[in-house]
């Protein structure tokens, strides 16, 4: 049995998603419109924007039924329709036990069959090894290094692509 769900966001997860996103350590790695502090306000506005969006799924990642982390497809627009980008945080109290990893891969397996795209990719910043370390671990491969290229909390830093096509994902599974 896996130790997670995937599920659609509900308003009962406000106060929860309050309390795990309010955490300075998910924050920085995200970008800023992840706030920090992290309110009840911001829990609310959240959910109902989540379980709303015609080009993205964005879902809960529940584990002792108890939403403690987020993971969205974003479908992407245009001439990089056949493409979506992947974001994802989950509690820090359950970092390190290889859970990210097989909810990325659960992710995957859901948006090759549910969309008509053929790449994944994600954006971590050039510090967050760990979340480097989850996305090789499910198959991505680094496409791309931009040297200080976002501007976070007051400092430029560089920002990494990783990407995976679906014919490399059929070959994982």
């Amino acid at each position: 049995m896996k130790p997670f769900n995937l599920r659609p966001w509900r308003a009962t997860d406000v106060d929860n998603l309050a309390r795990f996103a309010n955490n300075e350590n998910i924050a920085k790695y995200l970008t800023d419109k992840f706030p920090f502090p992290y309110t009840k306000a911001d829990a609310e506005s959240f959910i109902a924007s989540a379980n709303r969006s015609q080009y993205d799924i964005i879902y809960a990642i529940e584990i002792q039924n108890t939403a403690v982390g987020s993971i969205g497809l974003h479908l992407q627009q245009d001439i990089y329709r056949k493409n979506a980008e992947i974001g994802y945080w989950l509690a820090e109290p359950f970092w390190g036990q290889g859970i990210i990893t097989k909810v990325i891969l659960e992710m995957l397996s859901i948006g090759f069959k549910r969309f008509d795209i053929e790449r994944i990719f994600a954006r971590p910043f050039e510090y967050n090894r760990a979340s480097q370390k989850c996305l090789v671990k499910a198959g991505f491969t680094m496409e791309a290094k931009l040297p200080r290229t976002v501007y976070k909390n007051g400092e430029y830093l560089g920002e990494l692509i990783y990407g995976i096509r679906r014919e490399d994902f059929k070959g994982l599974m």
